[in-house]
């Protein structure tokens, strides 16, 4: 079954209070970063916000650089305010098969434990952290509608936590860092 990485990219950024997709981490935007790594491991989409929202123009400029040279795809989120669900239904319906779901403001993430997930075969594989089990998380295609079935600020934690059962966890730490706040892209 193929897989394909959705890169959630359409959050409002209320706790930094500017777009957090556009901050630059090692020399590169987060969008930029979290989708690179992705395509290194599976064609990608990217859930950006719609078309004329704050910062859409600039993230579609920085990711529009990207396009030609990888499997790249741009989705745009119109309910963005709903909250992450949104984004997540937005990327499932864009894909097919099994998924990553992954985060633009972890930018320690690699392409590495992107493809140790994967290879879990597991019909969940979370990222363990901070003593949660959470994202990047692959879904095996059967989740599909429990994913699409998500509202509100809620992630897909819901579904990890519902089917602790079937769940593999990945440790990788460094996952647990993001970027919310101006303390954290100092780092």
């Amino acid at each position: 079954m193929p897989v394909t990485c959705i890169v959630l990219a359409a959050g409002a950024s209320k706790r930094l209070g500017r777009p957090k997709q556009l901050v630059h981490f090692e020399g590169e935007p987060l969008v930029v970063r979290a989708a690179r790594i992705a395509t290194q491991v599976a064609p990608t989409i990217v859930v950006v916000p719609k078309h004329g929202a704050p910062a859409s123009a600039g993230i579609a400029a920085a990711l529009d650089r990207l396009k030609p040279a990888l499997h790249l795809t741009i989705v745009e989120n119109p309910n963005a305010g709903e909250g992450m669900a949104s984004s997540i239904r937005y990327g499932v319906e864009a894909s097919e098969g099994d998924v990553i779901i992954a985060l633009c403001d972890q930018p320690l993430v690699t392409s590495a434990h992107l493809r140790a997930l994967i290879d879990a075969r597991a019909p969940i594989a979370a990222t363990g952290y901070n003593e949660i089990s959470g994202v990047p998380a692959f879904f095996a295609a059967k989740f599909r509608e429990e994913l699409l079935a998500l509202r509100g600020d809620a992630g897909a934690r819901r579904i990890i936590d519902a089917h602790r059962d079937q769940v593999v966890t990945i440790p990788f730490e460094a996952a647990g860092f993001d970027v919310d706040t101006d303390a954290a892209i100092s780092l």
